[in-house]
Parts: structure tokens; C-alpha cells; sequence
């Protein structure tokens, strides 16, 4: 099969595509035959060395894919050849085959494509547990999103609706604020022409959101943080923009707030059963039309690079997916 190989950590202008055995799943693994991959804010540090875990080299990008089960392992659950799923990988799914955890498997509902799946499972997924479970939004709250125009922003966008909350979107460019709107955002702030502060008094009339959700990180940081309402509660997703920031806390004091983490990727292994609740809601919710995943650019498997360096460098809207067949 062919692999997007990662040999030495380093930017993605070094990956290289070859011709690798196909892997052999364990007992408690099934083989999938990969259609499409998504590309996530993960897939550019771990390529460097910098993400939380780190695979032993050489190995493939890529952590979560869509396709079709090529074969089960003896203990991999109900999973049979040729169902159609969607799957966390970790790593690996830059590539044509890939050996995943059933417990890691969910079935792609009929409404949905493969591209559509591959852009699915991870921004989805971290979104929804960071409003449900995290944040415990509720219907009437305000949310601001940071960085609403990136796939975990839009689909954040897109859940806080669905749930009945008024959101806030905020973005550097008219560009990207026009897919946030879109996507259902109520109110919008351009960040690089306007005080995200002083926007958020005058859209809130001084009182403040209840939630942010943040996986940019840098500069604006505690210029949001002063924008959270008495009992705010701040999600901590991510840091896009390369800086991680420091956080004062008396401004945790003073507004009675919650700074709260957000790791999807060990929810899922550690709460299974309220990680599959989530997604039966999420699929409900596409299938009725409140969810419309935006993939805003396709890559042959060949260009696996080029996507992880779009997604790096913050030009990307949306999700980006590659295809791997």
C-alpha cells in the first residue's frame, strides 16, 4: 500500500509517499481500507515532535480517517468487511490502509459521504463534548468562539446553535467571519480592525459571554478572558496560534469563572459510553440539517504535505481532507 511517511521530525515539505507493507490488525483492531483522511491541528506538531504523544518513527500522519472495514480481528466487536465507518487514528491515516481499535470505530450514518465523514469525527467531536460535557451551555447563554472560521470553531458554531445558545463569532478577516455567519453566528467581530474587549461589551451590553471557546490561544487570550460573564466558564481547546498563554488569576476570582480543559481524544477512551451518546446527537442533528461540515479543499494523498502546511500556517477555512483513493 501506499504511505505519507514521516522518517525525521521536521516541517511537512519533508514527508514522502512509498510503498509499505499493509498493516496486520491485532485482535481488537480492524483493518480499514482508508477512502479519505481529515486533516487536524494535531497533525502539525506531531510531525515535529511536539504533540502529546509522539509514534516511534518512521510512521504516517493523519489521525482520523473514513472508509470501508477490509477485515476484523477476532475480538473487534460487531464490526464486519465492508461496513462503512469512520475512525480516530492517532496517527496513520495518511495512507491507503490503516489497523485502528474498535473502540475507536463509529459507523458513517447513510446521509453521509466519506469526505464528509473524514471532516466529521475530530471537530465535531471536540466541540460537542466542549459544550456538553465541559461547559454545560445552556439554551439562551452567549458563546464566543475564537478562531470561528477553523474546523473545530465552525462546527463549534454550528453545535452552540443547535443547542440555543446566541453565538458570537470571532475571526481576523471579513473572509473568514462571511463562513462563520454562514454557519448560523449571530454576531461577529473582526479582531485584526476591532477591540475583541470592547466588541464583546458593546455586543453583550457590558454583561459578558457565558462561554468561551478558545483553541487559538496567543494574544487575545486574556482579552476575552475579561469578556466572560459572572459564572463564565472558558474552554481550553487548543492553541493554533503557536503561543500558549498565561492567565492572571485574579480575573478568575473577580468574575466568579471556570477554566476549564478540554481533551477529546481521552474522553473518548475514557468515557465511551457518553462519547457514542454525543455523536448519536451529532448524527441526529446532520441528518436533520443543523450540521453542514465544510470542506473547503480536497488533497491527493501525494499532497498530504501541502494540506498539513496549509492547516499550519492558519490558512485554512473549514476542514481539509485527504484522498487516499
Amino acid at each position: 500500500m501506499k504511505a505519507v511517511l514521516c522518517k525525521t521530525l521536521g516541517p511537512a515539505r519533508d514527508l514522502t509517499l512509498e510503498e509499505v507493507a499493509s498493516p496486520v490488525p491485532k485482535k481488537n483492531e480492524i483493518l480499514l481500507d482508508v477512502q479519505a483522511a481529515g486533516v487536524n491541528f494535531p497533525d502539525t506538531l506531531i510531525i515535529e515532535g511536539k504533540y502529546q504523544f509522539q509514534p516511534q518513527l518512521p510512521f504516517s500522519p493523519g489521525g482520523e480517517a473514513a472508509g470501508v472495514v477490509a477485515a476484523v480481528g477476532e475480538k473487534a466487536g460487531a464490526f464486519k468487511v465492508g461496513d462503512r465507518v469512520m475512525a480516530l487514528t492517532g496517527w496513520g491515516a495518511f495512507a491507503e490502509q490503516v489497523a485502528v481499535p474498535f473502540y475507536n470505530v463509529l459507523p458513517i450514518p447513510e446521509s453521509m459521504d466519506f469526505t464528509t465523514a473524514a471532516a466529521f469525527g475530530m471537530t465535531y467531536g471536540t466541540s460537542m463534548h466542549a459544550l456538553r460535557q465541559r461547559a454545560r451551555l445552556q439554551a439562551g447563554e452567549t458563546l464566543l468562539v475564537m478562531g470561528a472560521s477553523g474546523g473545530v470553531g465552525l462546527a463549534a458554531v454550528e453545535i452552540g446553535k443547535a443547542m440555543g445558545a446566541r453565538v458570537i463569532a470571532a475571526a481576523s478577516s471579513a473572509e473568514k467571519l462571511a463562513v462563520a455567519k454562514a454557519a448560523g453566528a449571530d454576531e461577529l467581530i473582526d479582531y485584526s480592525q476591532a477591540s475583541l474587549r470592547e466588541e464583546l461589551k458593546r455586543l453583550t451590553g457590558g454583561q459578558g459571554v457565558d462561554v468561551i471557546y478558545d483553541p487559538v490561544g496567543g494574544e487575545l487570550f486574556e482579552q476575552a478572558v475579561r469578556g466572560l460573564a459572572w459564572n463564565g466558564r472558558l474552554l481550553v481547546v487548543g492553541f493554533a496560534s503557536g503561543s500558549i498563554p498565561q492567565l492572571a488569576a485574579n480575573l478568575v476570582l473577580l468574575k466568579g469563572a471556570a477554566v476549564v480543559g478540554v481533551f477529546w481524544g481521552a474522553f473518548a477512551q475514557r468515557q465511551p459510553e457518553d462519547n457514542a451518546a454525543n455523536f448519536r446527537q451529532l448524527f441526529a442533528w446532520h441528518a436533520e440539517g443543523k450540521l453542514k461540515p465544510l470542506v473547503s479543499q480536497t488533497y491527493p494523498l501525494a499532497e498530504a504535505g501541502a494540506a498539513i502546511e496549509q492547516l499550519g500556517q492558519r490558512r485554512a477555512v473549514g476542514k481539509l481532507v485527504v484522498l487516499a483513493r
